[in-house]
């Protein structure tokens, strides 16, 4: 059957197919595409998690699980390693050009290197600091950072021999870090309210430390380098976002309840909130100091945490089903309901 358009009609349709943003083509018609999830892995086991990583290929995604790293294929979900006797790990950094990952080891105040290829074990040292949690390498320094949040400071290491350089102390809490690959590192405080601070990655020392108003307990950070924009997530459900030059607020931007991390998509302009509560904010820069909620993506309760593949447009995120939480008592106020054994699962979202 051959369908006829007048011109008017024509131009109309045509007008309305451009106006779509976003849309997929499919020869030279536009659909609309919405964020959301299109696979469940589960993973299972037992215990908690903390930081997820993705390798520079998109290809292997690394999840902390409180005793080992769990190394998945990010195409199947399928498990294609692991890395055992990291004592209460959280964060993990990769080093591609030294061939090298690393673990922060929380429990057992150290750090545990380990080869990118074949996943060995490479070699365990002490950190100077107590409870090490995010971790970052920093290719401008070939420089090691371990974030410790018990003895609130930042041990700073050899990335190759893993000998201590530097301790420094920090006002608070130290959360998520980021580089922006010339020399400069910008980490979270946990206090209320928030802070920033600002690292020389090659002089290992702190060079400023900035308010974060309105942004009590910031935890994850992300980083536009095009634009010079920070993004922390903090508790009272709010983005902050500060120029990374001046140290001065730009905006907030409304998240969910619950958020943890935060990740930047240069390529589409994209900054993207995991929130605890079950649900994934994406906000649009619009400008550098102008932003708005683009989406609102339905997740899963406890899907904290996450990494970000902006190649191929997928947001990984981690939680698992839940026991009822105990009764509060004097001593814990705020009792956290504990995982259900074997119902680890990794939610995928394309955008």
């Amino acid at each position: 059957m051959i369908f006829n358009l007048s011109d008017n009609a024509r131009c109309i349709a045509t007008a309305a197919a451009a106006t779509l943003v976003g849309g997929i083509i499919f020869g030279t018609a536009y659909a609309q595409t919405k964020p959301a999830v299109v696979s469940q892995w589960t993973v299972g086991g037992e215990g908690g998690w903390d930081y997820l990583t993705l390798d520079s290929t998109g290809s292997r995604l690394f999840i902390s699980r409180g005793t080992h790293i769990d190394v998945l294929d990010t195409s199947s979900g399928k498990s294609v390693g692991s890395i055992p006797n990291t004592s209460g790990v959280h964060g993990i950094a990769l080093a591609p050009e030294l061939n090298r990952g690393y673990s922060s080891n929380g429990k057992g105040d150290s750090v545990t290197a380990f080869d990118l290829h074949s996943l060995r074990f490479i070699q365990e040292a002490p950190v100077s600091g107590h409870n090490p949690d995010a971790i970052l390498y920093d290719p401008v320094s070939k420089h090691l950072f371990t974030f410790n949040g018990r003895s609130k400071d930042v041990t700073v290491l050899d990335a190759e021999s893993l000998a201590v350089l530097a301790t420094l102390p920090v006002p608070d809490k130290p959360e998520f870090a980021v580089t922006d690959g010339a020399g400069k590192i910008y980490l979270n405080i946990e206090s209320e309210p928030g802070q920033m601070v600002v690292i020389d990655s090659r002089k290992a020392a702190v060079t400023a430390t900035w308010p974060l108003p309105g942004c009590n307990s910031p935890s994850g950070l992300a980083l536009d380098n095009k634009h010079h924009r920070l993004f922390s997530v903090c508790d009272d459900k709010v983005m902050a976002v500060t120029d990374a030059v001046s140290g001065k607020q730009v905006a907030k931007v409304a998240v969910g309840a619950g958020p943890d991390a935060a990740a930047f998509d240069s390529s589409h302009e994209l900054a993207f909130s995991s929130n605890g509560e079950g649900t994934l904010t994406i906000v649009r820069e619009e400008t550098p100091d102008r932003y708005h909620v683009e989406h609102t993506v339905p997740t899963k309760r406890g899907a904290r945490t996450m990494a970000l593949d902006e190649a191929n447009r997928k947001v990984y995120l981690v939680t698992s089903d839940f026991e009822p939480a105990p009764a509060p008592t004097k001593e814990q106020p705020h009792p956290r309901a504990a995982p259900k054994a074997g119902t680890f699962t990794v939610l995928v979202i394309a955008y």
